[in-house]
């Protein structure tokens, strides 16, 4: 396995602090789900930018694999569980949409992408993703 990309973030101050890049490039205020905090984001809705994203593009290798176009849209919405008050589980269900394609037909495309992508590699047997045609 060849290693081609590594990035790093810092955080301090867990869910009521902050996250960098070593060369401050990124820098966001981290704030716990559910706190309006201006300005600020929190873990969940970074794993969902990120989820969101790769999945898309693994999406867009798997069409052009079979020669389909079509503008696609990928959402991911991602829930935080409390199993007991010191344990906490992630959720994400994944909504995929192709411009021009069927329900039928983006749904099989998902399916595959879901292979394919390194988010849904990573998360295989750990937490519940659930993916669906939109």
């Amino acid at each position: 396995m060849q290693k081609i990309y590594t990035t790093k973030m810092t955080n301090i101050g867990g869910r009521s602090g902050e996250v960098h890049s070593p060369d401050h490039s990124l820098e966001l205020k981290i704030a716990a789900p559910g706190k309006r905090v201006e300005g600020a984001t929190n873990p969940e809705q970074l794993f969902a930018a990120g989820y969101s994203s790769c999945f898309n593009s693994a999406l867009d290798m798997v069409m052009q694999s079979k020669g389909i176009k079509g503008e696609s849209t990928i959402s991911a919405q991602v829930s935080l569980y409390s199993e007991n008050p010191t344990s906490f589980v992630i959720g994400v269900e994944l909504e995929g949409h192709i411009e021009g394609l069927a329900l039928e037909q983006t749904q099989e495309l998902l399916d595959i992408a879901h292979t394919v992508c390194p988010y849904s590699k990573a998360t295989s047997g750990n937490i519940e993703v659930t993916i669906k045609a939109v």
